[in-house]
């Protein structure tokens, strides 16, 4: 497929996505009210309509509407290629993700039967009435939860991952050195550090970084105070492609909810509130097992967390709406998982999505405190990155990449290291795995995990999650040598809460010999 007709199936693809919208609407409604305007003329009706719109602000929402479409379109494929080729376009990475999906759901299934517990049955009148009146209090109710166990665990997943194979490749042609110290043997091709210089370019030694340079004995004249003012011009322009370059150098904090919704044009206008009222809705009319499983991973998580425990009303009404948002089925054109069915009292339905492994949705509460903004923008958080990090693909920001990428740079670059914990039967990943499948949430503080995400928003990509894991190995290097045992090097890496982030990536990227 040459470029000039893959242009134009992008932007034919664009157009019939964005015919649906609401924006559409709203265009077209405005279009029709300025023909009453006394400057538009008859003779030249297209051109003035389409300034009148530009003055009303309506192209630059068009624009960042574009742009977040083409951050969430399917990718183009050739025109013979079958339909599951969108999805995923490596067979044996489907049929591992097919085989996944069927363990999850039959763990489900069997939990449901074990119980007694239907996969969604609606709720009594009076139980309706009391979750209404504690919607905003549900962290006080106690439910007993004891008879329902986690789905999986992230060990779990790394045993599958493990043992991935693609049925094309003979390991046995390139044996060498370096062939077999990962656990992941599946050959695809990841980054390393020079590439990853060009790519994160930005993040050089000798560029501004809020994580840095705002700690630093330096004044705020220098390069603080400028970048603050930069930063409110991008928001009162309302460009989603310039705050996402911006955001490649962090985002100050007081900025930092404004630019993160400018980047995922999560604009929250009166019927996205009302689409997390109909979902809110959803919830209190019907009850899943997933439910259960939510109430159980906050309650061990966020509720025991020092810094989260605050929010656990919030967690639970975002995570309770988004199990039940159907919208969320889309982006399911371009991921390799399929969505679980469930029935409601005998009508086909969906149990929309069904999230058994609670995404990444605690540290965003520091960000917005109104719940319908919280819950849009987890959600386009969720449908462009987070998915990837519990499904199984060839994508770069997979997380079968992420784990290639994590064991690649450490080898590469920390080779005795790599060794010395694999002799111990401390593989490195077996450590790392847990921190890149939650993209580093609940072990970073806060302020530092918010600096990470910048660049993952700013470079539309997670290979930032595997460098910075490589990066805390190799700045914990001394203490590792000495470590004799898995538990030992599990207890070196144990708290990770006093780590600087951007430090550890710029060293690990910038200042690394190669």
């Amino acid at each position: 497929m040459d470029e000039d007709t893959e242009l134009s199936l992008t932007i034919a693809q664009i157009i019939q996505r964005l015919k649906g919208s609401h924006l559409h609407s709203q265009l077209e409604r405005h279009a029709k009210e300025c023909l009453h305007q006394p400057e538009i003329k008859l003779e030249s009706l297209k051109e003035d309509v389409r300034s009148f719109l530009k003055t009303a602000g309506w192209e630059r929402k068009l624009q960042n509407a574009v742009y977040r479409e083409l951050h969430v379109q399917v990718p183009l494929s050739h025109p013979a290629a079958p339909p599951e080729h969108l999805k995923e376009p490596l067979a044996y990475m489907r049929t591992a993700q097919a085989s996944w999906e069927k363990r999850v759901l039959k763990s489900l299934n069997s939990m449901s039967t074990e119980l007694g517990v239907p996969l969604a049955r609606k709720r009594p009148a009076e139980v309706q009435m009391e979750l209404t009146h504690k919607w905003n209090e549900m962290g006080t109710d106690e439910p007993d939860l004891s008879r329902f166990r986690p789905v999986y665990a992230p060990k779990d997943f790394l045993e599958v991952l493990i043992g991935l194979r693609n049925p094309n490749h003979d390991s046995r042609e390139d044996v060498s050195a370096r062939s077999h110290w990962g656990l992941i043997q599946v050959p695809l091709n990841v980054q390393d550090i020079p590439q990853l210089r060009q790519t994160y370019s930005e993040l050089n030694l000798s560029t501004g970084q809020l994580g840095i340079d705002d700690h630093a004995h330096i004044h705020p004249d220098l390069f603080e105070s400028e970048y603050f003012q930069i930063g409110k011009k991008v928001i009162v322009e309302q460009d989603s492609a310039a705050a996402q370059q911006y955001s490649r150098q962090g985002c100050p904090t007081g900025l930092r909810a404004d630019l993160w919704a400018l980047i995922l044009n999560s604009t929250n206008q009166p019927q996205d509130v009302m689409h997390y009222e109909q979902l809110k809705a959803g919830v209190i009319h019907h009850d899943l097992l997933v439910d259960n499983l939510i109430y159980k991973d906050v309650k061990l998580t966020a509720s025991n967390d020092d810094y989260y425990f605050v929010f656990e009303d919030f967690l639970y009404q975002v995570l309770l709406c988004f199990s039940r948002d159907t919208a969320v089925l889309e982006h399911f054109k371009y991921n390799s998982a399929t969505p679980p069915k469930s029935y409601i009292q005998g009508k086909t339905g969906n149990e929309e999505c069904a999230v058994v492994y609670p995404p990444n949705v605690a540290p965003l509460c520091f960000l917005y405190n109104e719940p319908s903004k919280l819950y849009s923008v987890f959600r386009e958080m969720y449908i462009r990155h987070f998915f990837r990090l519990h499904s199984i693909s060839s994508s770069p920001s997979g997380i079968v990449s992420l784990c290639l990428q994590f064991e690649q740079l450490l080898q590469t670059h920390l080779p005795q290291l790599f060794y010395h914990l694999r002799q111990i039967g401390a593989q490195p990943l077996r450590i790392a795995f847990k921190w890149m499948v939650r993209a580093f949430s609940g072990y970073l503080s806060t302020d530092q995990l918010l600096l990470l995400w910048d660049r993952i928003l700013g470079y539309d990509s997670l290979e930032v999650i595997a460098v910075l894991a490589a990066a805390v190995f190799a700045f914990r290097a001394e203490n590792l040598m000495e470590v004799t045992s898995l538990a030992s090097a599990e207890a070196v890496l144990a708290d990770l809460s006093t780590l600087k982030v951007m430090p550890l990536i710029q060293i690990f990227l910038f200042a690394t010999a190669i």
